[in-house]
């Protein structure tokens, strides 16, 4: 079984920020075409947290407000309201209405309100919101992209050089392999591996590995064996871009800072873990590769507190060609 809950939500809300262009020109095309993209984007968190708390809305989910400039000269601004829904809500309709009317009552501009349906129900599509009391009718229309309509044309999605597409393909394999860890390791490394493939830049491939590897999560062993494939990888294209020393110390330091809460006064237990996670990496490289781990060994990694000498040492492991070239490199 897999470790833990997958964060769909937080995943996305940084996927909505760096991939803004590629997402709209994946979900709702039309609407991307009429945007001036020459005029940087900005997203008003801070005014949107204010909407739902004057509205009493309840707990804010993956909601994004986007001032965008338009390229028809209608309207010099306008407003984009997206929400990803990734379980079903009855309650949608209703506060996609809510959203809008009170974004457009705070701002006096116009609203265009957008939903992602990210769950894994095929039928559930809810795009309006009605009331209707003794003849006082109110109909209000919004725009819907279900994420599901991409699972046949999975290849494309995840090949056609859309980083968007990334992450689409990414949830939805993540969606599809709740209690299949090894299926989900391949599915991710399939993924992975295609970044390399596509041609995205250095930057790209650390953004989108990132999103990958936060919303496929993997049971430790599967995560340490993944990692260990990658180091393989990446040291034959001569390309380490994820596997970095920097990169890796920086990633791990936001998965642990996540699974913590950010709590303050863990900074020395946080540090203490990444530690003991390095070892227990190296370790368990050289066990897999070479069988069963001298205790000497052992005990001359365990003592190690530097956490560059670590990365070093993982490397070594993944590339030694036996236990005595890496014990050789533990002297140096």
């Amino acid at each position: 079984m897999l470790p833990e809950t997958t964060d769909y939500d937080g995943a996305w809300k940084e996927a909505l920020e760096h991939y803004l262009h590629p997402f709209l020109d994946l979900c709702f095309a039309d609407i991307a075409a009429r945007i001036d993209w020459r005029v940087p984007v900005e997203f008003l968190d801070q005014e949107l947290q204010q909407v739902v708390r004057d509205a009493h809305l309840g707990k804010q989910r993956v909601d994004k407000l986007v001032k965008v400039f338009r390229l028809d000269g209608a309207e010099e601004w306008l407003l984009i309201h997206v929400e990803v829904q990734s379980q079903r809500d009855s309650d949608l309709p209703l506060r996609m209405y809510q959203y809008h009317h009170r974004i457009a009552d705070r701002f006096g501009r116009p609203v265009v309100g957008l939903a992602v349906l990210a769950d894994a129900h095929p039928d559930w599509r809810p795009a309006v919101y009605e009331e209707d009391h003794w003849g006082c009718r109110l109909r209000f229309e919004y725009r819907l992209c279900k994420l599901l309509d991409f699972a046949p044309t999975l290849d494309q999605l995840e090949g056609g050089g859309n980083p968007a597409g990334v992450v689409v393909a990414a949830h939805l394999a993540a969606q599809a392999t709740p209690g299949d860890p090894e299926r989900r390791r391949e599915r991710k490394w399939q993924l992975t591996r295609r970044l390399y493939e596509r041609g995205y830049t250095k930057q790209d491939i650390l953004e989108l590995y990132r999103l990958i590897d936060w919303l496929m999560v993997l049971p430790r062993e599967l995560a340490v064996a993944f990692r260990l494939d990658l180091i393989h990888y990446e040291t034959q294209k001569a390309m380490p871009y994820v596997t970095s020393i920097e990169q890796l110390g920086r990633e791990e330091g936001r998965q642990e800072g996540r699974q913590e809460g950010r709590q303050e006064g863990r900074q020395e237990g946080r540090e203490e873990g990444l530690l003991t996670g390095r070892q227990e990496d190296i370790l368990e490289a050289l066990a897999t590769r070479f069988g069963e781990v001298p205790y000497e060994l052992r005990e001359r990694v365990q003592a190690i507190q530097e956490e560059g000498t670590l990365k070093r040492l993982l490397r070594q492991a993944v590339l030694a060609p036996s236990v005595e070239a890496f014990s050789a490199a533990l002297q140096t």
